[in-house]
């Protein structure tokens, strides 16, 4: 089964043509299909309407958007499916005995080889698959809307979906930089298992008069440090939909604590919305003590029996609720929060109210904090997939991510079997820098001293992932910068996607320097001239850019990604040794970096600007916007780098020794704290 490259949606309402939009965007070639040409139109007319939208926001460029458009192509009724289409993804209104006509009819339809595919909520995708000519490659997806812009995906397998669809699957979701969460077929999945009756438990505590809506939001909002309320997210969403999805959840599960509350329903049959202007004077705090424990009891209970059905991992959950639901924590980082036995016993209140059995996992668990894990390993026939698994952060290097993978590389090295190790990242990045976090409160706490001890233990795994007799790819499908840059220049193998890798140092413009081995390894790899340009400016590089100085050792189309990776863990591929130079020289753009950002880079790019070239202007620019105290010891450890070409640790051990300086200034803390409210700073060069 190769690669999937062409799609057709089934049904171009809003999750459809949110799909096709999406995947249009990604390179993929589209077929939007709907049973009428009015229903075709008015979808191709919602896709045009959030692109224009994505022109005005600077998201796309007018260009950008005609050739996502271009990728998008039309059909009217399943029997216009193109023969040579690899997945087709239903997409129709949410009810059984449609989606078994869609079905009946993509039987006849479609290529033997097509895989089939259910855009559901809710609806098991066992039934569905029976009424499929294909079970094996039948499966289930659940994108959340809207699908343009919501990177979360579940991917509900069958018990007859076979392995190969399943990988088929995946690997188009990734394609997208989305977050996949592979799940098991039980109602509401797994996001919409807890959230939906967290719903509906707000109407019950307005039924009860616990509080008016704007009261219950309040609460929840402050308690789950979230932006809107359940009762305004039903609001936007539609109540209808709220009460739909609640009294399916009790019908599959046999649960009446889920049947929809009375004001619900009564709000649904009245087709009206939640008052959300209301905040009376007389709201107790034993009444906002109720409010908080049951949403959050709801929430505890329902999320541990997902993972004592073993529906999917601890942290799926929570990965699906801040993902999915752009919550800042997920179910079991809010125990850890609380404490979990004070969650235990929220949840065992809530139990007891609700009828359940006390959850397990809670109790067991006593009152120590859940430990999460943060990267995924697969060893198969000798080669160890490593899948960074923080999406929510961009997949960002904290004391727990170096932590884990300095104990799974152990594992790795003893292990004479592994040959090979891919490096991945979920989600739109490989890696996306060290967490900023930790230095802001490190630096405000005055203790830099962890901060070294941060970078010396990163600089150890790095340095052994370097050495290793392990054959080592990064694969760099998305973004990679500061931290993980460095952490992929380790590698032996950094294979980049057209149009999708792009790469960035962007620590001198936040007050500090890459000091994972950043100003080192750039040298060594891509050579002075281009380390400082990408460096000391910050420029960002795209996958061309980059595999010219040879910071991508391939470029590949999504499509031959998986081949690429196979050559090389086959011993197909030798990885190429430091040269200090860059891979092009010949490259039109490396011949002016080489030029301007030679040993007088300084003087020819402070000079009077009538007298610079337009590239130089813009360097310039980049350069003066910069803090003064990062270019310049960010400038000298390049330098030391090519001087020490015989001896690569002591330019290593340089970039350690200069971090308490670089973190003392004040530039540091105002560019790191820039990066966390999302603001542009001004460097005074202190």
């Amino acid at each position: 089964m190769g690669p999937i490259e062409r799609v057709a949606v089934i049904g171009a309402g809003n999750m459809g043509s949110g799909i096709a939009q999406k995947s249009a965007q990604e390179g993929f070639a589209v077929q939007m299909v709907d049973k009428e040409d009015g229903f075709v139109q008015r979808g191709m007319e919602t896709i045009n309407g959030f692109l224009d939208e994505a022109i005005q926001r600077r998201i796309f460029s007018e260009e950008r958007v005609e050739g996502i458009i271009s990728n998008i192509s039309v059909g009217i009724g399943v029997d216009s499916i193109h023969d040579d289409t690899d997945l087709v993804i239903e997409a129709v209104f949410e009810d059984i005995d449609v989606k078994s006509s869609v079905l009946n009819d993509l039987a006849l339809s479609c290529n033997r080889e097509t895989i089939i595919a259910t855009n559901t909520s809710s609806l098991s995708v066992e039934d569905l698959a029976t009424l499929s000519d294909r079970p094996d490659r039948f499966i289930g997806l659940h994108f959340f809307y809207h699908p343009a812009k919501n990177r979360l995906v579940e991917i509900i397998p069958s018990s007859e979906t076979s392995s190969e669809t399943i990988q088929s699957v995946i690997q188009y979701c990734g394609a997208m930089g989305k977050v996949v969460i592979l799940c098991k077929d039980r109602p509401g999945f797994v996001v919409n298992r807890f959230f939906v009756p967290w719903l509906n438990e707000a109407c019950k505590l307005l039924d009860e008069g616990f509080g008016t809506p704007a009261e219950i939001d309040n609460v929840a909002k402050e308690c789950f440090d979230i932006g809107m309320g359940p009762f305004e997210l039903m609001n936007l969403t539609g109540p209808s939909i709220a009460l739909h999805s609640t009294d399916y959840l009790a019908s599959q599960l046999q649960v009446d604590r889920y049947k929809g509350a009375n004001s619900l329903r009564r709000l649904v049959e009245e087709g009206i919305q939640w008052d959300l202007a209301g905040v009376s004077g007389e709201f107790s705090s034993k009444d906002r003590k109720e409010i908080q424990n049951r949403l959050l009891g709801v929430v505890f209970c329902i999320a541990s029996q997902i993972v004592e059905e073993e529906i999917c991992a601890m942290e799926d959950v929570d990965r699906g609720a801040k993902v999915g639901l752009r919550w800042p924590m997920g179910p079991f980082e809010l125990a850890n929060k609380l404490g979990v036995d004070v969650a235990h016993g929220i949840a065992s209140d809530y139990a007891v109210l609700a009828g359940f059995e006390s959850p397990i996992i809670l109790s067991a668990q006593g009152s120590e904090p859940f430990e999460f894990k943060l990267i995924d390993l697969e060893v198969t026939s000798g080669v160890a997939s490593i899948t960074f698994n923080r999406p929510e952060a961009m997949n960002a290097l904290n004391e727990e991510v170096i932590s884990q993978l300095t104990e799974l590389w152990k594992g790795l090295e003893a292990e004479p079997s592994v040959h090979t190790a891919i490096l991945r990242g979920s989600g739109k990045a490989f890696v996306a820098g060290a967490d900023i976090k930790f230095f802001v409160d490190k630096i405000e706490d005055n203790k830099i001293d962890d901060i070294r001890e941060f970078t010396e233990r990163g600089h150890d795994i790095l340095n052994a992932i370097e050495s290793s007799r392990i054959n080592t790819i990064a694969v760099m499908s998305g973004l990679a910068l500061g931290g993980g840059l460095e952490l992929a220049m380790c590698c032996n193998h950094r294979i980049g996607v057209e149009g999708k890798t792009m790469l960035r140092f962007p620590e001198t413009g936040i007050g500090i320097y890459p000091g994972l081995g950043g100003t080192q390894r750039s040298v060594m790899i891509a050579g002075v001239e281009c380390a400082r340009y990408s460096i000391i400016a910050g420029n960002w590089l795209d996958s061309n850019l980059a595999f010219s100085m040879g910071y991508l050792t391939d470029v590949v189309d999504y499509s031959g990604l998986e081949k690429a990776i196979s050559d090389i863990a086959n011993g197909k591929v030798d990885h190429p040794s430091h040269s200090y130079l860059p891979r092009n020289p010949e490259d039109i753009l490396i011949k002016q970096i080489m030029e301007v950002y030679g040993d007088d880079w300084q003087s020819r790019l402070m000079g009077p600007s009538s007298e610079l070239s337009p590239f130089e202007v813009r360097q310039s620019k980049f350069i003066g916007r910069n803090a003064p105290v990062s270019v310049k010891m960010a400038s000298e450890l390049i330098d030391i780098a090519y001087k020490s070409r015989e001896d690569p640790t002591a330019g290593l051990q340089l970039e350690l020794d200069g971090l308490d300086t670089i973190f003392s200034t004040k530039d540091a803390l105002i560019g790191l704290k820039g990066v966390l409210s999302g603001e542009r700073v001004q460097f005074s060069g202190e």
